[in-house]
């Protein structure tokens, strides 16, 4: 007597979902539709003019790090339900005290640097402890200290220098080990010998003729794709990142259950606050010098790279992997339009566009994630 077996009945409780109803609610969809349709655009328009040779791509990859350092900080404390307009304050705030304390004061450079970021994560924190005690929103708590930021940087950079850019930190930081973390190469040997096996262009005159027109990857990129890689880790891999998702999704539902809320969004503004240093270090070390006004509408760019990517304005949702793609689709524009020739001043346009589209497609997305109509 043989014994039949059938397959078990799906439980009728489960909401079944078609799988390309689950393919589009990835929050990283749009950022891949994004990523290639940029790439094909400028493909078609500027593929000769050399974006796509090795020093073109290294040109609009730095870029792309610039947005994504800050976008991977920016996209946590969105998911944790909360925004930073403070950013791109702190970048030109941490640029100019570190400036201040290693030129101005003579303090070695890796100690400007390590009680730059100390300091500025300080304030990412008071930032998350005065939305938790007051309850108000972090759009209004952070915009004011964007002002804050911003006045000081001014203040600090004209009360010990008389003028609003200070120079001479490349002198300051030669030699320094903390320095070469954010302002130096690497892979410079690689590079070297694609160019004389003929993989990529080198020099033909100057003092350079031979080398490769591209010594080496800046640290910038190496901080900007370490920091996507454990930025998604922590989302995806570690229970924090369940009480990231959690504490913007329903903060109270989360109380309830024992996630530490609270504590999760102090620390994703603290988390913030590093990524705008490291952005700031990095940009003085390779400039060799700090301005009071860098930094600049940065906190708007970085909000984009995330609603590109997917993340909802509410909260709750969203993918630093999208955030990373958002962050690239503005590198290549930017650049894009520079090789095909184009008027600088559009890419201000795509901007504006490109957040109103990717808003419209979160809300669409937030409908059926809620079943809202």
């Amino acid at each position: 007597m043989s014994e039949t077996t059938t397959a078990p009945r799906p439980d009728e409780r489960m909401k079944q979902v078609a799988p390309w109803r689950r393919a589009l609610i990835r929050p990283e969809l749009g950022g891949i539709c994004g990523t290639i349709l940029v790439f094909l655009l400028f493909g078609a328009i500027a593929g000769d003019s050399g974006m796509f040779a090795a020093e073109g791509v290294l040109n609009w990859t730095v870029v792309s790090a610039q947005f994504m350092v800050i976008a991977v900080g920016a996209c946590l404390l969105m998911i944790a339900g909360e925004f930073d307009l403070s950013v791109g304050s702190m970048i030109g705030f941490a640029g100019v005290m570190m400036a201040i304390l290693s030129v101005q004061m003579g303090w070695p450079m890796w100690a400007a640097i390590t009680a730059t970021f100390a300091f500025c994560i300080l304030l990412g924190a008071i930032n998350g402890w005065l939305v938790i005690r007051t309850g108000l929103p972090s759009f209004i708590v952070t915009l004011a200290f964007l002002y804050i930021l911003r006045g000081l940087t001014i203040w600090g950079s004209v009360y010990f220098t008389r003028q609003t850019i200070i120079g001479g930190v490349a002198e300051r930081a030669q030699g320094d080990w903390l320095a070469a973390l954010f302002g130096g190469k690497i892979l410079g040997g690689l590079f070297t010998w694609m160019g004389d096996a003929g993989w990529i262009a080198t020099f033909t005159k100057g003092n350079r003729a031979g080398q490769p027109v591209i010594d080496g990857v800046p640290m910038l990129v190496v901080w900007a794709i370490g920091l996507a890689i454990f930025g998604h880790w922590l989302l995806t891999r570690t229970k924090f990142g369940n009480w990231v998702f959690a504490a913007g999704g329903d903060a109270q539902a989360a109380r309830y259950v024992g996630v530490p809320v609270n504590r999760v969004k102090i620390l994703m503004f603290m988390f913030s606050a590093f990524c705008a240093c490291v952005f700031a270090s990095c940009q003085v070390m390779e400039f060799g010098s700090a301005a009071a006004d860098r930094g600049l509408l940065k906190e708007f760019e970085a909000i984009i790279c995330v609603v590109i990517g997917g993340a909802l304005l509410t909260g709750g949702y969203g993918s630093v992997i999208g955030a990373a793609l958002g962050a690239i689709i503005f590198g290549v524009v930017q650049q894009g339009l520079f090789f095909a020739n184009a008027e600088s001043s559009l890419f201000r346009v795509f901007l504006g566009m490109i957040l109103l589209i990717a808003v419209i497609m979160n809300t669409y997305i937030r409908r059926i994630i809620t079943g809202e109509r």
